[in-house]
C-alpha cells in the first residue's frame, strides 16, 4: 500500500510570515496539532506545532500577534513521497520519532499522513502500534 493511498490532501497550511497567534487559531479551529510552514508557491519550509508555539514563543515571553511563526517553525522537515509504502513511511515515523509526516510531490506539499492514519488500517495496526511504542519509548524524562 502506498501513502498516497492513506495520506490526507486536505491540509491547512500557513506561510512562514503569519503571526504565531493566527497558527494557533488555525490549530484550534482545525482541532490539529501541527501546521505544515509553507512558502507561496506550495514549497514546504517549515513545521509548527502547538509545543513550539508554548515552548518557543509564550513560555519565552514572546506576543503571539508580533512573533511571526518563521521565528518558532522547526526547519528541519521530513517528508515523504506520495508512492512510497506505507511501511517505508512508517519505519521512518519511527526511526526519527515524528507523529505527522508531510507528502511533498515535486517539491510542494500534497498531504499529510499521520500515525492515526497508519493506526486505522487494519493490515498496518501492528506496524503503527510498533511505530507508537518507539516514539514513546525514546522519550527522556527529566
Amino acid at each position: 500500500m502506498r501513502i498516497r493511498e492513506i495520506m490526507n490532501t486536505d491540509v491547512v497550511s500557513i506561510t512562514p510570515d503569519e503571526s504565531v497567534r493566527c497558527a494557533a487559531r488555525l490549530m484550534s479551529r482545525h482541532n490539529i496539532g501541527a501546521l505544515p510552514v509553507c512558502a507561496q508557491d506550495g514549497r514546504l519550509r517549515g513545521m509548527v506545532t502547538d509545543r513550539d508555539i508554548v515552548v518557543r514563543c509564550v513560555a519565552a515571553g514572546d506576543d503571539p500577534e508580533r512573533t511571526r511563526v518563521a521565528e518558532i517553525m522547526t526547519r528541519r522537515v521530513l517528508a515523504a513521497e506520495p508512492d512510497r509504502s506505507v511501511d517505508e513511511a512508517a519505519r521512518l515515523m519511527a526511526r526519527e520519532q515524528v507523529r505527522r509526516l508531510p507528502v511533498q510531490e515535486h517539491g510542494r506539499l500534497v498531504g499529510m499522513v499521520s500515525l492515526g492514519d497508519v493506526a486505522v488500517r487494519p493490515d498496518y495496526t501492528m506496524e503503527a502500534g510498533e511505530v507508537l511504542q518507539e516514539i514513546s519509548q525514546n522519550i527522556r524524562r527529566a
